[in-house]
């Protein structure tokens, strides 16, 4: 019996052991405020005891912070489909979900503690490095393959770009974020999810080849440029950590910490291909790090900032960070050169600098960024400085995307009423020239384009969703592929590229 038959069986044992005393008896375990035998008796087997996961996600507070109460709720009454997350509505009353519910959404009382010890002892090796053929099996363009994450059950579809049909369908981790980042040669991928996991996937192989756990609360990873190393960012522990892309060997642990000893979470860190190095922002400390790897240790290079910053942006030569202020008013542009800020931008509503995108206009280069908390989209003149214009949107957005062969630019309303519907910008008019509304009352967010800029996707983001495929010329629509909520969709060409219009 493997680890996880063992988890399974252990998990069964403990439900029918929940179910023989459902009732009464664990109606005053509840009123008595016992929740925490509810849990290790309903939960800890896929959980951990110690809510740090295993089987199932962390159930921790920072680790929610996306999922409401009421969503939570639901999700332990019905369960989720497509997953090993059962629904507890025969076992447990109204008043025993609530509880729970309450509970998870509560910081522990022990201390949450993921160090290099716990790191080690993660990882999972099922394919070492050169143990799997070197050729796909499968055919397709093998730089015009879609990576398509479908939050929905919790899944990935690798999609064929040429012919837009699922080649696979594989499930992933709990709630991956920051985006999928590809080897060198596009033959690996490289997932984080929120509670701290990395998975590498062999897409030629189409199978997991290995697995570490890198923090209870991760905010994103970064391939290095050449395809050796993997950073990991974390909000709990407040560290960095370093591994060996190979096989996910650990090879730094760095705390995130300033000369006082103070430390931060990381806001977010973006490899920096140019200059052979890792850029990191810190969430509650005002600097920027350039990490480099060193005789396979991490060496860090501390800028002090004028402000504590979230999520940032680069500029195409990689000079200048662009990045946005956790005061949600403004922006701030730093020379990596010389750590020092060279300008300020005003950029209220939250801007959301890591979906922002660049092209060439009229001779000058642009960027452009939605914010999340204001119905615009700011235009900047990348030589001055200056906020050369603001689009009005229908509502605050999350997503922008391009492509150098596209004119248009696409800017979703993700965080507004009128979510169901998007703007097409003419990169040189710089107006909307469109506004798609392709299901009412649906979600429709994220786009992004195929290796050549001719065709693009589109996220309807629901359970009963689809990927629709567009035309990028006639902004026609062209086929829906049903899918589970899908959400970012990340084509091999442009990630390993760094095509102008998509993201780190």
């Amino acid at each position: 019996m493997n680890l996880n038959q063992a988890r399974a069986s252990l998990n069964t044992i403990l439900l029918i052991a929940g179910a023989l005393i459902t009732g009464p008896a664990l109606a005053e375990q509840a009123s008595s405020q016992n929740t925490e035998t509810l849990y290790l008796q309903q939960c800890a087997a896929c959980h951990g005891p110690d809510r740090l996961g295993g089987m199932g996600p962390a159930l921790l507070p920072e680790n929610l912070g996306r999922l409401k109460k009421a969503e939570a709720e639901q999700v332990i009454r019905e369960g989720r489909p497509a997953t090993q997350m059962a629904g507890y509505k025969t076992i447990l009353n109204d008043q025993q979900i609530a509880a729970l519910t309450d509970f998870i959404y509560q910081p522990p009382s022990h201390e949450l503690k993921w160090d290099e010890a716990e790191i080690r002892s993660s990882r999972e090796v099922s394919h070492p490095l050169g143990s799997l053929p070197d050729e796909p099996v499968f055919e397709a363009d093998l730089m015009n393959l879609f990576l398509v994450v479908e939050i929905g059950d919790h899944h990935v579809t690798l999609l064929d770009g040429d012919k837009m049909e699922p080649i696979h369908r594989f499930p992933s981790r709990f709630a991956l974020h920051g985006g999928p980042k590809y080897s060198p040669d596009g033959r690996y991928v490289y997932f984080g999810s929120r509670d701290g996991w990395i998975t590498k996937y062999d897409i030629y192989n189409l199978k997991v080849v290995a697995e570490v756990r890198a923090g209870i609360n991760m905010r994103n990873i970064a391939v290095s440029a050449d395809g050796n190393y993997v950073l990991a960012a974390n909000y709990l522990p407040h560290s960095m950590v370093l591994f060996d892309a190979a096989n996910l060997e650990m090879l730094d642990f760095i705390p995130v910490e300033n000369d006082t000893g103070e430390s931060s979470r990381v806001s977010a860190v973006y490899a920096a291909p140019p200059r052979s190095s890792f850029i990191a922002a810190l969430k509650d400390i005002p600097e920027a790090w350039e990490i480099t790897v060193e005789n396979r240790e991490a060496k860090v290079r501390r800028m002090a900032t004028d402000t504590l910053l979230d999520d940032f942006f680069f500029d195409p030569g990689y000079q200048h960070l662009i990045g946005a202020a956790r005061d949600g008013k403004h922006g701030v542009v730093i020379d990596l050169d010389t750590g020092k800020t060279t300008a300020e931008l005003p950029l209220p509503g939250m801007p959301h600098l890591g979906s922002g995108i660049t092209w060439e206009h009229e001779g000058r280069r642009v960027m452009a960024t939605p914010h999340f908390r204001a119905g615009a989209i700011s235009i900047i003149d990348m030589d001055t400085w200056e906020v050369i214009k603001t689009l009005k949107t229908e509502g605050p957005g999350f997503f922008m995307r391009s492509h150098e062969n596209s004119r248009y630019a696409w800017a979703d309303v993700f965080f507004g009423p009128n979510a169901d519907k998007v703007h097409i910008i003419d990169k040189q008019t710089l107006e909307i020239v469109k506004t798609l509304q392709p299901e009412p009352g649906k979600v429709a967010a994220h786009v992004e384009f195929d290796r050549h800029g001719e065709k693009l996707l589109l996220s309807i983001w629901d359970n009963d969703g689809a990927i629709i495929v567009y035309d990028a010329d006639t902004l026609e629509e062209e086929k829906r592929i049903p899918m589970n909520k899908p959400s970012g969709k990340y084509n091999v060409w442009n990630k390993i590229h760094y095509e102008e219009g998509t993201s780190h």
